[in-house]
């Protein structure tokens, strides 16, 4: 049976190391005791010298998730019932840039189905007309200056933040009151 399990690996290196663990795996013979190698990332909408840019960043950028083929454990006090196949745990362990499973430091804990779920409906392709995540570098009563628009030089403080529509709150003074104003967030930018 194949379980899940995180693998802790050397950040911004995750590709590589899945590139060369695939590899070591199909030189060995053992493609039958993997499944799927995922590095979740979802793709982000920024605002950078006012153009929007997409760009694709690592959900939980150190980690590779593996599908591996596991066996149980029929001892009598054996902690964990199932545990990974022992090629296939040397395999992993001997590749260079890979540090330790997540779990008990002598056997790796699988996932829930939950989190397993949860990993891989962020590795799927974004559905045809679902909404992006945009990324918005701002919070709540941070101090900052509008850059674009009719109230291009005002100074005021973010009162509330939209991330779903890119949008920020700030409310600036306007002949001696406070005045909420809401702008797209690449129209402000932290004083």
């Amino acid at each position: 049976m194949k379980k899940w399990y995180v693998l802790r690996v050397q950040s911004s290196r995750e590709e590589k190391i899945q590139e060369n663990l695939q590899k070591r795996v199909k030189a060995r013979g053992l493609e039958t005791l993997f499944d799927r190698m995922v590095i979740p990332t979802e793709t982000v909408q920024e605002i950078k010298g006012g153009k929007k840019r997409e760009r694709k960043r690592k959900v939980y950028p150190g980690y590779i998730y593996l599908e591996i083929e596991t066996e149980e454990d029929n001892r009598e006090n054996a902690e964990q019932r199932w545990h990974i196949n022992g090629d296939a745990y040397h395999l992993i362990r001997e590749t260079p840039g890979v540090g330790d499973f997540v779990g008990d430091r002598n056997q790796p804990v699988p996932m829930s189905e939950d989190d397993v779920h949860k990993i891989l409906r962020l590795s799927e392709p974004a559905v045809e007309g679902e909404e992006k995540v945009v990324k918005v570098e701002f919070s709540k009563t941070d101090h900052v200056k509008i850059k674009d628009g009719p109230f291009d030089g005002f100074e005021g403080m973010v009162e509330e933040v939209d991330p779903e529509k890119g949008r920020v709150q700030v409310v600036v003074t306007i002949f001696g009151r406070a005045t909420p104003v809401e702008l797209e967030y690449w129209q402000v930018e932290k004083v």
